[in-house]
């Protein structure tokens, strides 16, 4: 009784092994969905868009791109984190929502080095400091010296509370001694606009979008939160302009736990043909982005060790959540 037990429990495992080789060996044969932590118009949504397009032409099925703006990128990661992990539900993750998250919110809904599969790291970048041009500042001396002449804490716009612009401002304070105000947008487009109409004057803002803003002519960089960036090539760094502060941001992509390996190959065989595309790695260049395809085994076990890394910032910078 017990063998023919075991041997039924066997039969029903191989069945599952064939059948998910068997999706494997089809995958794709529908349109895949490209979840985005970023409202139309933003950094987020402008580097998905283009990845989104050299995915579709490497894996021949359409990428259907799906915003979910809101929540520092949260909502977009959960709602990743919960989907069919059949490679048809994919996500472009921000240092935001997939580093700072469980830093800035407790009871966050999803673990992202546990719950999540890493396909890949695609690119570093850098968060750039962006003053409007009635600001009397060029680098980062001269807005330090703005910022402490203050009667009031200067107001600064980022993409959310916890985002990586808002690490990065309160960073600044922190070594510092400068007093910012945080006022906190629904995305990084949201950010810009409010700087064009004038409602701000300062923003930390993701290189895709900075780079943007640069282009409007009304504003302009003083400064590079953590790496140098060639779009940039005259503004110099936190470290470069005497705040000792460097640490990793950029870009990865996921999927939900559980993704098959040979999905998980397919997928990141694909990533890494379109950021090494010449047309596509220039293009995120122009935004700031440096083209990097990082395995998502050794970006996963990164990520762990930026999370204790940022979260020591953010004790040490005092900042606070609800």
């Amino acid at each position: 009784m017990k063998f023919i037990t075991t041997l039924k429990i066997f039969s029903a495992l191989m069945v599952g092994v064939v059948a998910q080789a068997n999706a494997a060996s089809q995958y794709p044969d529908k349109p895949i969905t490209f979840i985005l932590p970023s409202s139309p118009g933003g950094g987020g949504d402008m580097v998905g868009r283009l990845i989104g397009e050299g995915l579709s032409k490497r894996l021949g099925q359409p990428v259907i791109i799906e915003n979910n703006a809101g929540a520092s990128g949260t909502i977009a990661i959960a709602k990743l984190s919960r989907a069919e992990p059949d490679g048809y539900t994919i996500g472009l993750g921000t240092m935001t929502s997939t580093t700072l998250a469980p830093i800035v919110y407790p009871k966050l809904a999803y673990d992202p080095v546990k719950d999540l599969t890493t396909i890949a790291g695609i690119g570093t970048s850098p968060i750039v400091l962006m003053v409007r041009n009635d600001l009397p500042v060029s680098n980062l001396q001269e807005f330090l010296d703005y910022a402490k002449k203050s009667p009031n804490p200067v107001q600064y716009g980022s993409w959310g509370v916890g985002s990586t612009g808002n690490f990065c401002a309160e960073v600044l304070s922190q070594k510092t001694g400068i007093k910012l105000s945080h006022v906190p947008y629904q995305g990084t487009a949201p950010v810009l606009n409010a700087m064009l109409s004038g409602e701000i004057k300062v923003a930390w803002l993701d290189m895709a979008t900075g780079t943007t803003a640069a282009r409007t002519g009304k504003i302009h960089p003083v400064a590079l939160c953590t790496r140098p960036t060639p779009e940039f090539p005259k503004v110099g760094t936190y470290q470069q302009q005497g705040v000792d502060f460097d640490q990793w941001t950029g870009w990865a992509m996921f999927a939900p736990p559980k993704l098959p390996k040979p999905i998980l190959d397919k997928l990141a065989n694909a990533v890494r043909e379109t950021i090494e595309d010449p047309k596509i790695s220039s293009r995120l260049l122009t935004w700031g982005i440096t083209a990097e395809f990082i395995p998502g085994e050794k970006r996963n076990a990164d990520n762990a060790k930026d999370i204790t890394a940022w979260r020591k910032i953010a004790h040490d910078a005092g900042m606070k959540f609800n």
